[in-house]
């Protein structure tokens, strides 16, 4: 029997019967004030016992008041008629002192208090005007993305209208459940500081930033723009969400019962609607929609409308920062969309046809399918009418990297790419570049690279849709794979990539293959769980489902909070298979703080880190087991055998000189070469780089960039050597290597 009372917050599926075994593991989960059952402390989890912390950023010394998350306590929520959506750009989740109350009473304790809230808005403006300008707005801490901020997507959960007046006799529950559109689908979270080492941990966050679905319906694709506001560097960008049905495509009739309540449809009827909270249609959405937040105020706007496509949405989003646009993978017809910095549709590119005829592959049309909820062939539960474009050209990840966008194709996934050319266009030199080698023939449905050119990429299972909510996404052998290029290119291979990835340890139950499709790179962090943004990319964050869930660990397991975990896991990217198995070395965030739902599967979507690094060396990292992974040369700078670079460079600071931009090197000779000079060239098509022939001793090493666009990473070839073996005449040694430097986002032109 389904139990809901007025005060207890719901979200999932409606409850089902469960065996013996079943429910012990429920009550396991349940938690008490001051120690669980499962014997540790739930103070840090379970209540608001706020402290207040300084956290040290680049550009400020803040402080924030971290927030424990709500628990689960239930399936789904049931509400009254007085509770919607907030009318805001975005929220941050609340969470009262003193007795637990449903996120219901929270509003209404809110809407109790008129004059309160509009004394602290009238506040607010006036410390906003008092301060005057972006800059310092910003440090008055009405930012809500800062360096290391991850943002996450997920299913925003269910709710039962007006559950509290009861359900007429024989209505089934689960006919009466919508989607909630007062809560999240959509969270940026502050994992600054993790509390301590990783041990396989759920881990305390402040309360995170909201979008709800109310706002902007349900989104699964994410990126970051540059902070450019105006021509003018901000340091705070904005975010990007497109619309997705890889949380399930709900649909509606109009009443016909005088219930107040919209009849729940499974399939196409000539009357019908998408749900409330599908696409967010009250605020003008559609499943084309991308969405933008911005990054200081949390405001909510349509960004960009990709108004042909009929209900599959987007499979993922990317930012060109070097021209400054996006792309937007169209699940409907297979096209990426290129898109301004004004959400202005620009043109496509047709991998069907464009695309695969550069392997030899035969030209692939879209077969023109599109979603009808209005026909009678529509069936919520079978996605294959849900107007996807066929498998051959159906494009899902897409990452900008290296002046190229490269893409995932298919269920049997093969990676491409397609060079970006100096006006932003597709170059149409689509370049296949391999082919997933993985135990599943899963989507990828997200693609990073890190800063040495190591290529990350993230399965997700098929797309399912069960009536009652509870599985979104075939979950439990999806896996987050790791490439590097060969070096040298083996040329008994097709593919310039290794053949045998190496793979992450996702989640702990067996198999370690729980990926729900989410995958970026994180800032390291110290012995103690805390950013150490000097570290670029040291930590693999990825999505997915019942990630702390394995009854052969759960005494191993329950020292470190809740089993029904699903979120993210954040790993230190050298800690491939075997390492990490089981994954203790990892921590985890939950998505909704709610850990009763042990059964539900694809709730989860994708995970976006914000960020910036400065232009560092990072070539090479040793790997268990012995050796190191090979760093990316260009062509013109080949690898100097099978030894890692001889030649760290500690630092790098910018300055723009009559020249144009100066790049000043801090070089460290840990290998003992000897050299005392450098020799630059460039490995980036377009851009030049220029060196002086004489270094003082104790000085920077100097090298100039020109005919490069503000904040592009410009390829660098390195020859270290000594001046004296140059003299001489002849060949001479050289160590070389490559320095990706990613520039200044603002032009020495101003």
């Amino acid at each position: 029997m389904v139990r809901a009372g007025k005060d207890i917050p719901m979200t999932g599926k409606p409850e089902v019967p469960r065996s013996p075994g079943q429910a012990q593991a429920r009550r396991r989960h349940r938690f008490r004030e001051g120690t669980d059952a499962l014997g540790f402390p739930l103070v840090p989890l379970t209540l608001c016992r706020s402290r207040r912390i300084v956290t040290a950023r680049k550009t400020d010394n803040s402080i924030r008041e971290k927030r424990a998350a709500t628990p689960r306590f239930a399936l789904f929520r049931a509400v009254g008629p007085d509770v919607s959506p907030p009318s805001r750009g975005g929220s941050f989740m609340s969470c009262d002192h003193g007795p637990l109350v449903s996120p219901a009473g929270r509003l209404r304790n809110i809407v109790q208090r008129p004059m309160q809230v509009l004394g602290l808005l009238a506040l607010a403006l006036a410390a906003s005007l008092w301060l005057g300008g972006l800059a310092r707005a910003q440090d008055a801490q009405t930012r809500i993305i800062y360096p290391g901020s991850m943002a996450v997507t997920g299913f925003s959960g269910t709710t039962i209208p007006n559950f509290d007046q009861g359900l007429p006799p024989g209505v089934d529950p689960v006919d009466a459940t919508f989607i909630d559109t007062s809560r999240a689908t959509l969270r940026v979270f502050d994992v600054s500081r993790l509390g301590g080492p990783a041990s396989g941990q759920l881990v305390f966050t402040p309360s995170p930033f909201e979008v709800t679905a109310g706002q902007i319906g349900q989104v699964f694709g994410l990126t970051y723009d540059d902070g450019v506001r105006e021509g003018v560097p901000s340091g705070v960008p904005n975010l990007y969400a497109a619309a997705t049905s890889l949380h399930g495509i709900q649909i509606v009739t109009p009443d016909v019962k005088g219930n107040g309540r919209p009849e729940r449809q499974r399939h196409g009827a000539a009357a019908a609607s998408f749900m409330d909270g599908q696409f967010g249609a009250t605020n003008g959405g559609g499943p084309g929609t991308i969405w933008k937040i911005d990054g200081i105020t949390g405001q909510v706007s349509k960004f960009a409308d990709i108004d042909t496509n009929s209900g599959p949405g987007i499979g993922n989003l990317a930012f060109d920062p070097a021209h400054r646009q996006f792309f937007a993978s169209d699940l409907d017809t297979g096209l990426i969309h290129r898109i301004d910095a004004n959400g202005t549709l620009i043109d496509t590119f047709d991998h069907g046809v464009a695309g695969r005829p550069a392997r030899g592959l035969p030209p692939v049309a879209d077969d023109g399918a599109i979603m009808d909820i209005h026909g009678a062939a529509f069936d919520s539960e079978n996605p294959a009418t849900w107007g996807y474009t066929q498998d051959e050209r159906r494009v899902w990840g897409v990452a900008y990297h290296g002046g190229r966008l490269y893409y995932s194709v298919g269920e049997k996934a093969e990676i491409w790419s397609v060079g970006i050319a100096r006006d932003g266009g597709f170059a149409g030199d689509p370049r296949w570049e391999l082919t997933v080698k993985a135990d599943q023939d899963y989507a990828v449905t997200d693609i990073a690279f890190d800063n040495d050119g190591l290529m990350y990429l993230a399965q997700r299972g098929p797309v399912e849709n069960r009536y009652d909510y509870s599985l979104f996404a075939d979950s439990g052998k999806g896996e987050v794979l790791r490439y590097w290029r060969e070096n040298p290119d083996d040329p008994t291979t097709q593919s310039a990539w290794v053949p045998v990835p190496q793979e992450y340890a996702v989640g702990f139950p067996d198999g370690n293959r729980q990926s729900a499709g989410g995958v970026d790179l994180q800032y390291g962090y110290d012995a103690e769980g805390n950013l150490d943004t000097g570290a670029c990319d040291a930590t693999l964050v990825n999505t997915g489902d019942k990630l702390r869930e394995n009854a052969a660990l759960a005494d191993r397991l329950a020292a470190g909070g809740p089993f029904a975990v699903h979120g993210v896991q954040l790993t230190p990217k050298v800690l491939v298979k075997p390492a990490n198995v089981p994954p203790f070395g990892s921590w985890f965030v939950d998505f909704d703080g709610y850990f009763e739902d042990p059964d539900v599967e694809g709730h989860v979507g994708d995970v976006r880190v914000w960020r910036p690094c400065e232009g560092r060396a990072g070539y090479y990292e040793q790997i268990p087991g012995g050796g190191y992974l090979p760093p990316f040369y260009p062509p013109e700078f080949p690898p100097p055998g099978n030894l890692p670079p001889c030649l760290d460079v500690d630092d790098v600071t910018y300055f723009c000189t009559p020249r144009g931009l100066e790049a000043d090197l801090y070089l460290h000779d840990h290998a003992g070469f000897g050299g005392d000079s450098i020799k630059a060239l460039s490995g980036t098509p377009g851009v030049e780089v220029t060196s002086p022939m004489s270094h003082a001793p104790g000085a920077p090493y100097r090298i100039d960039i020109t005919g490069h666009h503000p904040g592009d990473t410009v390829n660098v070839g390195l020859c270290f050597y000594r001046k004296s073996d140059q003299d001489k005449g002849g060949y001479y040694p050289c160590c070389k290597m490559t320095l990706p430097l990613r520039t200044p986002a603002s032009s020495c032109d101003r």
